[in-house]
């Protein structure tokens, strides 16, 4: 009867052992997400922060056509308030917004000479693009992290302890498709 005790002593040691093991590595996804929206969001807002003096550049330029500077700061305020509320739905909608309004601007400004000249306006369109190359690979991360936690939180047995301690899934970062279909060059120097 002893032997019994023992062993059963041990089994349930092992396996209040696994239960703790994957108790952490839920908690780890869970955070590894947490961390990856917090890099997106350092990058969108260090962007948030630069077109206003991009579109400060180009209002410098008379002609420069307004609708597009209007359309780059209403999808800019979208996005932030979408970062704001951690809508990421509402954030890929937004984003898709901002990036179109980024292209025709940065297309329109091919045909302003003096503006593609400008030591401001170069800075800043490379600094702007650098940060959606960098945004990019943080959503690829995010997107990443959001799926491993998905994942593990429906498979057996990390679902049972997932429902347990009310794990949810979370939303992918995903942009319109808009966004992701092939540029139309005469739309966009029409």
């Amino acid at each position: 009867m002893a032997i019994l005790g023992w062993v059963l002593l041990a089994v349930l040691l092992v396996l209040c052992v696994y239960a703790v093991m994957l108790y952490n590595g839920l908690v780890t996804l869970k955070h590894n997400v947490a961390k990856a929206w917090a890099n997106i969001d350092v990058v969108l807002k260090q962007r948030h922060d630069e077109l206003p003096k991009l579109v400060e550049t180009c209002k410098q330029f008379k002609q420069f056509e307004q609708q597009t500077l209007q359309r780059v700061i209403e999808a800019r305020s979208r996005v932030h308030q979408a970062r704001e509320r951690h809508d990421v739905a509402a954030l890929g909608e937004a984003e898709g917004a901002l990036r179109t309004g980024l292209g025709r601007l940065f297309a329109v400004a091919e045909a302003y000479p003096e503006l593609k000249s400008n030591q401001n306006f170069m800075q800043l369109q490379q600094r702007i693009s650098s940060l959606e190359g960098l945004i990019a690979d943080r959503r690829e991360f995010y997107n990443e992290s959001v799926n491993l936690n998905n994942v593990r939180i429906e498979q057996f047995p990390d679902a049972l302890l997932a429902r347990l301690f009310q794990f949810k899934p979370q939303p992918l970062l995903e942009f319109s498709a808009t966004e992701t279909a092939d540029v139309d060059m005469k739309q966009l120097f029409g």
